[in-house]
C-alpha cells in the first residue's frame, strides 16, 4: 500500500484524508484522526479486560482444590440452611461430633493396635532380651533373670529406639564411668542393685559368705541361693517354677 500522488508529486486528497492505494489497485482515504481515536479506545478496552481478566484469577484462586463445583454450591447452600438453634436444642451439633469422632477412631483403630502390638513386642525383645543376656545378672546376681525383670523390669523403657533405666523417682539413670551419658543396661542394673534394700539377698555370695556367718544361706557350702519367702511370693508362676528348677530355697 502506498499514498496516490498526482503528476505534480503531491499528495491526493479527498475529504481532507490522504488517499492510499493498495497492492490490487484499490483507493482509499486513509482516515488518521478516525483511527487514532480507535486505537486508543481499543488499548482502553483491552486494558479492562485485562484487569478483569486478573481480578477474576484472584478470586477463582480462594477455590483452589474444588473439583465439583456443583456438590460445593450444594455443600454451601445446606449449610446456610442450617438452624443452629434448632440443632442445639435437638442435641444434634454434639451428636454429629461423637459421630465424627467414632469415624475416626474406627477408621485408625487397626492402625493404634498395630502400634501398640509393636511397641509390646519391641519392649519384650528389648527390655526382656537385655535381662536374659546381661552379663551382670548371670555374673553377680544370685536369683534368676526373671526374678530380676519381675522386679526391676518397671526401671527400664525405651526412648527413641534405646533402653532407658530410670530410678524410682523417676530420675534417669547416667553412667559413673561416663559422666555426662545414660548408664548402659549392665550399668544401670548394677546401680539399682546397689540400691535395693535386700542387695545382700540379690547379689551372689553376699549372703551367708560375710564373718562369723554361717552355712544357713549356702545350704552346706554349696552355694544354694536362697531368698526370702516375701519376695518369692512376689513372683509370677514362670518365674517361680524357672528359680526352684534352677535349684534355689526359700527362707522364711
Amino acid at each position: 500500500m502506498k499514498l496516490k500522488l498526482d503528476a505534480n508529486g503531491n499528495v491526493v486528497v479527498q475529504d481532507g484524508k490522504p488517499v492510499y492505494v493498495h497492492d490490487d489497485g484499490t483507493e482509499v482515504a486513509f482516515d488518521v484522526v478516525g483511527t487514532t481515536a480507535t486505537i486508543k479506545r481499543l488499548n482502553a478496552e483491552s486494558k479492562t479486560h485485562r484487569e478483569a481478566k486478573e481480578a477474576a484469577e484472584s478470586s477463582l484462586a480462594a477455590f483452589a482444590g474444588i473439583d465439583d463445583p456443583v456438590a460445593a454450591k450444594k455443600a454451601m447452600e445446606l449449610i446456610k440452611n442450617l438452624d443452629d438453634k434448632k440443632l442445639v436444642d435437638a442435641g444434634e451439633v454434639e451428636k454429629i461430633k461423637m459421630e465424627a469422632i467414632k469415624a475416626v477412631e474406627e477408621k485408625y483403630k487397626p492402625v493404634v493396635e498395630e502400634r501398640d502390638s509393636f511397641a509390646a513386642a519391641l519392649r519384650t525383645e528389648k527390655i526382656g532380651g537385655s535381662f536374659a543376656r546381661s552379663k551382670f545378672v548371670s555374673e553377680n546376681l544370685a536369683i534368676p533373670a526373671e526374678f530380676v525383670e519381675s522386679r526391676f523390669g518397671s526401671h527400664f523403657g525405651i526412648e527413641d529406639g534405646k533402653i532407658v533405666a530410670k530410678f524410682s523417682s523417676g530420675e534417669k539413670i547416667y553412667s559413673q564411668a561416663r559422666p555426662g551419658e545414660l548408664a548402659d543396661f549392665d550399668e544401670a542394673m548394677s546401680q539399682l542393685v546397689n540400691q535395693h534394700p535386700q542387695k545382700d539377698q540379690i547379689l551372689k555370695g553376699t549372703a551367708g559368705s560375710g564373718g562369723g556367718a554361717g552355712g544357713g544361706n549356702n545350704g552346706g557350702g554349696g552355694g544354694k541361693k536362697s531368698i526370702k519367702r516375701g519376695d518369692f511370693e512376689s513372683l509370677d508362676p514362670q518365674a517361680k517354677a524357672a528359680y526352684i528348677k534352677e535349684g534355689g530355697a526359700v527362707a522364711d
